[in-house]
Formats: structure tokens, C-alpha cells, sequence
């Protein structure tokens, strides 16, 4: 059933707002997907994006969407052929970096929800027009950072945002502050350097002390 893109963008919302921060994942290895995804749901983080970057990410989405608790998503999606791919592996939704007539229409004729990216206000202006109210800010602290979608904010208060691009636990929270933002997506939980050692006990707890994040001042 084709998805409109206002329906894709409510059913994002929902994701977004399972959880403070949203794990990129890059797994070079599909053996570590699902103890991956374990680890992730158990600390508190249940939506996960598996990058389209690896031979591996479709067979770690397969193993993913079988965890309970998982909601299970591709990341990095650039063309339909990868729209397909993803939603045949058994994604729930599609991120991308940035947006094309081409791939839109394959997610929605996928069915698959899809949080498309901006990086700037016209970029954002247009998603908008076509019904997308909820977007990637990509690369967030490369095109600004907090400033920068604080100031969007101003304009389109209407648009919801997922930023994700050079955010560490450090800088989280300031992202989380402003009214805009949903949800940050982030890699410093499951590094590929810990998820090539099996360290799910660390992973789980960066997930836990992630799950905890809030606005510093509102504590919301």
C-alpha cells in the first residue's frame, strides 16, 4: 500500500519519540546484530538505524527485526533499489541524507516511512510542501549545529527534527533543549569498535545513560 508522505511523517514522529537518541549503526558483521540489538533494547534505546554502508546490513536488519522490542530501520538510503532492499529485509522505516524525487517515491510505494534529510531551509521548505513535517538535519554540527536549527525553529516551528551528524553524548543535550527537536541520532553508543569486540555490556550501558538524556534546562 503506498504511504503518504504526511502519513510517513506521523509515523516517524512515533519513532522519534520512543527514545532521546536514535543509535546509527555501521556493522560490519551480521553475527553481532542481533546481541547488538539486544544490548540496544535492553538500555532503553529501541528504535535503531543499520547503515546501508556494509555487505552486512541487510542480513544485520533481518537478524535485528527479529528482537522484541526492536523497531528496526535503514539508514543511509539513496536510491530505490536500496528502499527496496530495505523494506524486503525487514526494515519499519528509511533514513536518508538527503531527499530525490526518485527515492520519496520508492519509499512510499515501499510502504516504508521515511525521515528524509535536510540541511537547509529551502531543503526543508520543499520537504515540507510535499508533506514531510518531520526530517534528518544532516550533517547537524557541520551546517551548524544547535544555532543553526534554533534559528530554523523561527521559520518552521511546524517541522519536527532528528539531527544527526557529529553529536556526542556531550553535546546531546543541548540538541534536546530546543522545542524542534525529537529525538538526535548518534554513534558514539555502539562504536564499531565495540560492537567488533562483543562489548554488549558496555553498549548497553552507554544505551542506558543515552535513554537518559533530557534538555539540561527544562529537564523535559
Amino acid at each position: 500500500m503506498t504511504l503518504a508522505p504526511q502519513d510517513a511523517s506521523r509515523r516517524m514522529r512515533q519513532i522519534c519519540a520512543l527514545a532521546p537518541v536514535v543509535p546509527v549503526l555501521v556493522i560490519e558483521d551480521a553475527a553481532h546484530a542481533r546481541p547488538l540489538a539486544e544490548a540496544l533494547v535492553a538500555g532503553g534505546l529501541p528504535a535503531l538505524e543499520v547503515t546501508l554502508r556494509t555487505p552486512a546490513a541487510l542480513a544485520a536488519i533481518r537478524a535485528m527485526a527479529g528482537v522484541p522490542g526492536a523497531v528496526v530501520g535503514a539508514g543511509t538510503l539513496t536510491t530505490p533499489q536500496d528502499a527496496a532492499g530495505a523494506r524486503a529485509a525487514g526494515a519499519t522505516f528509511g533514513v536518508s541524507p538527503g531527499a530525490t524525487d526518485r527515492l520519496i517515491a520508492a519509499c512510499g510505494a515501499e510502504g516504508l516511512p521515511l525521515l528524509p534529510g535536510a540541511a537547509t531551509a529551502s531543503e526543508a521548505m520543499g520537504l515540507l510542501e510535499r508533506g514531510f513535517d518531520m526530517l534528518k538535519f544532516f550533517p547537524a554540527e557541520p551546517c551548524g549545529g544547535v544555532a543553526a536549527l534554533k534559528a530554523l525553529a523561527g521559520p518552521l516551528p511546524q517541522i519536527g527534527f532528528c539531527p544527526t551528524g557529529g553529536i556526542r553524548s556531550e553535546t546531546a543535550a543541548a540538541y534536546l533543549a530546543l522545542e524542534t527537536v525529537i529525538c538526535v541520532g548518534g554513534s558514539w553508543i555502539a562504536p564499531p569498535e565495540l560492537v567488533a569486540a562483543g562489548h554488549w555490556d558496555e553498549i548497553a550501558g552507554r544505551a542506558r545513560a543515552a535513554a537518559r538524556l533530557t534538555a539540561p534546562e527544562t529537564g523535559c
